[in-house]
């Protein structure tokens, strides 16, 4: 039914355009003779018609005028007429010259045609098109939508008005932009009344209580500013997906969406070097481990965009790697994906794993990460946990003649207060001190918290808003580093791109933010006030600091290429037989007192200072 529907509107268009070349002939020998053509000129006229219809009618149909839809008419229709018309004026001349019409056709014929054609054929689709989206007379279509102001009046922002222009939900009536240089000009008839800072004036002024932002192109920091300034003015905002999912046709401009706390916080793109990237990872074995946690799992998102002959999944709980082998299988059903059940601290498993699948590259991402519930009856697991399971994989990747062994450490490990932060930094020193035992190239990449990881701050403080409070902050001042878990994860591979062996790298993590303001944008995006959600300060817990520090003491970084890492010029371990002696002490020691675990990381990390 379709199909047949399409090949009626393609005819009628054929014969419009068919019929517009025959009248453009007839008009050009009028407008030639001032509409009083001489009898043996109309002759030529009529005996020539059939020739120049012919060969119009066989252009326009073989270089597909007719794939479009009129009521989408656009330039890419315009560039297809122009190029049609322009080879069927050169082809009729051509013909003439052979047939030699008496009297001969006038040569201003030849150059009035085409434009009587080319005028009557893109006027035609563009008044069809105006017809149906109802601006024939300047008739706003949906009086009743509600009036939005846009922020932003480039490329997006026109493609953004050309998708609402049938919007019964939405209808702009002003933009702003900083660019000067615009104002006073207008897109699609809505005018641009003047720079961001103005929303809440021109908003008063015409009513508007929505806005949109329409500026992914555009910095973090001038998204941002964007949004403050439209919270400021008491404007509800919606903001248009991220530029990258724009170019890569995964959304529409016009799929609006809520303002997000990614938006507030997030950063400018990571650029990778994909050339190199691809180099390093395509057709290559890459193990992770951990993969169904909220690192892991995006590490083998970005893998597997570098078509690697094989991704094995390494993850202890079932449920978290039946989730992450579903999501390949639904997303990614050409990739090799080996969904392997087990331990990181399980030597006989981990061997296992590693001879039947021989990775090249490992990211070690598995581990305990919760401060608090880390601190005290779980310390000895956690050090059993993060140390037990780096020494198991470490030695298997050397083993194995891995090339590359990545360790997921975190900001936690400088200057450790907490057994957590303090199992981390043993993990570096672990892979500080197997690196000369063996070819494998260990590098260590340090980073922050992710926003919506697991276990992070901002999942509980949507659970409490979501109750309706109150939201529980530690301390008014504490401070923590965020970045979004598909940056860290690409920063992750860029760092393991990079690494020559027993490097650590530090994440370029920007600005900290106080977790305290942090809760009172996300209750603001949440549609509430601090009248309506409460926050509440309950203190410190056991191993928390009130601020995350990037580097040890005694520590310098030197920059790389990338401008998001640095290379920690780190303390080394000074202890080549690091690995026996944690081996020796967690079998001596199961279920050691968190007292006794404490101590024990003292020994081994000097600049590790306990905060009980």
């Amino acid at each position: 039914m379709k199909q047949r529907q399409y090949l009626f509107r393609a005819s009628l268009a054929f014969g419009h355009d068919v019929v517009a070349s025959g009248v453009a002939w007839i008009a050009a020998f009028l407008l030639r003779f001032n509409l009083e053509v001489p009898r043996e000129f109309l002759m030529t006229a009529l005996e020539t018609l059939p020739w120049v219809v012919g060969i119009n009618a066989l252009l326009f149909w073989r270089l597909g005028l007719y794939r479009g839809l009129w009521r989408y008419a656009s330039l890419p229709d315009l560039q297809k007429i122009l190029v049609a018309v322009f080879i069927a004026s050169l082809a009729s001349p051509a013909l003439f010259v052979l047939a030699a019409p008496a009297p001969p056709v006038p040569r201003s014929v030849f150059m009035i045609a085409p434009l009587l054609l080319i005028g009557a054929m893109s006027g035609s689709r563009l008044l069809y098109r105006a017809w149906k989206e109802e601006r024939l007379l300047g008739v706003v279509r949906h009086p009743e939508a509600n009036p939005v102001i846009v922020l932003g009046a480039g490329v997006s922002a026109s493609a953004l008005l050309r998708d609402l222009a049938n919007s019964s939900q939405w209808r702009v009536v002003a933009l702003l932009d900083d660019d000067a240089r615009k104002h006073g000009g207008a897109i699609q008839d809505v005018k641009v009344l003047g720079a961001l800072d103005r929303v809440e004036e021109i908003a008063r002024r015409l009513g508007v209580t929505q806005a949109i932002i329409a500026m992914p192109g555009a910095s973090h920091a001038a998204r941002k500013r964007a949004l403050e300034i439209c919270h400021a003015a008491g404007l509800r905002v919606m903001t248009v997906p991220a530029y990258s999912d724009i170019v890569s046709g995964k959304v529409s401009v016009s799929q609006l969406r809520e303002v997000e706390l990614d938006d507030l916080l997030g950063r400018d793109p990571v650029q990778l070097d994909d050339a190199k990237m691809s180099g390093f990872l395509k057709g290559k074995s890459v193990l992770v481990t951990g993969a169904g946690g909220s690192i892991g799992s995006e590490l083998c998102r970005q893998i597997a965009r570098f078509a690697p002959a094989r991704l094995v999944l390494l993850e202890n709980t079932e449920y978290a790697l039946y989730a992450i082998e579903q999501e390949f299988r639904d997303r990614h059903p050409a990739q090799e994906v080996v969904a392997a059940i087990g331990d990181a601290k399980d030597e006989a498993r981990v061997k296992e794993i590693f001879a039947r699948h021989a990775p090249d590259v490992v990211f070690h991402a598995a581990a305990y990460k919760h401060v608090p519930l880390m601190e005290t009856d779980n310390a000895f697991q956690t050090v059993a946990n993060n140390a037990l399971s780096t020494i198991v994989t470490a030695r298997a990747a050397q083993a194995a003649g891995v090339k590359t062994y990545v360790l997921v450490s975190t900001d936690k490990a400088v200057n450790p207060t907490n057994v957590m932060g303090a199992s981390k930094r043993l993990a570096e020193m672990l892979c500080q001190a197997l690196q000369p035992r063996g070819a494998t190239q260990f590098v260590m990449v340090r980073f922050g918290n992710v926003l919506g990881s697991t276990g992070s701050v901002i999942p509980r403080f949507r659970e409490q808003i979501a109750r309706g409070g109150p939201v529980t902050v530690t301390h008014p001042d504490i401070e923590r580093y965020f970045m979004s878990i598909p940056e860290a994860a690409q920063l992750v591979l860029q760092a393991a791109l990079m690494g020559k062996g027993g490097e650590i790298f530090v994440l370029d993590m920007g600005e900290p933010v106080k977790i305290a303001e942090l809760a009172r944008q996300m209750i603001r995006l949440s549609g509430f006030s601090e009248q309506d959600i409460r926050i509440v300060y309950s203190g410190l817990r056991p191993g928390e600091k009130l601020f995350e520090e990037v580097l040890v003491d005694g520590e310098a970084t030197l920059p790389t290429p990338h401008p998001k890492l640095r290379v920690a010029q780190a303390r080394t371990p000074g202890n080549e037989h690091l690995p026996e002696d944690v081996l020796a002490w967690l079998a001596q020691s199961p279920g050691a007192a968190p007292e006794v675990v404490r101590a024990r990381l003292k020994a081994w990390i000097p600049e590790y200072t306990p905060s009980q």
